[in-house]
């Protein structure tokens, strides 16, 4: 099954890339690996604020990380011309506004990482960092990052 039939079934669009606000590029592609800037998430077209711990429960950070990743998916669409031509997600980075007594980054991430093994199954599985952040820009509550392996 193509990466595309799975989006469908699971009822995902791929949005267009967003354009830089600050002083970068949306991804960056050198040899076979593309890195893709991180993407903050949105809930109804606009930043998802807040602080995990403090107003946010883990479960909206989870959603809010999936949010993030389909994002990060019409960006690296973009980047590859073609999700089937990915070999292999890398690497994950997820940076979680959190109240200083939370604890389950981790388990935000999951909504990352677990909607990026749905779509590219086996190939989909990745290295990851998650923590804890005071702030993310525009006070959102979740940023993601992505590497991936193209053939």
């Amino acid at each position: 099954m193509s990466v595309y039939e799975r989006l469908s079934e699971l009822e995902i669009s791929l949005p267009e890339v967003t354009p830089p606000v600050a002083a970068f590029v949306p991804f960056v592609r050198t040899g076979n690996l593309i890195y893709v800037s991180g993407h903050i998430a949105k809930k109804d077209g606009r930043p998802w604020t807040g602080q995990l711990g403090a107003g946010l429960t883990t479960e909206q950070g989870k959603e809010a990380a999936r949010n993030a990743a389909i994002d990060l998916l019409g960006t690296l669409h973009t980047a590859a011309g073609d999700l089937n031509r990915i070999k292999r997600i890398v690497k994950l980075m997820v940076l979680v506004n959190s109240a200083s007594n939370f604890t389950e980054q981790h388990l935000v991430a999951n909504g990352a990482s677990e909607l990026l093994i749905k779509v590219f199954g086996e190939r989909g599985s990745h290295a990851r960092t998650s923590f804890g952040v005071a702030q993310i820009p525009m006070g959102s509550c979740v940023e993601v990052e992505l590497t991936a392996e193209v053939g």
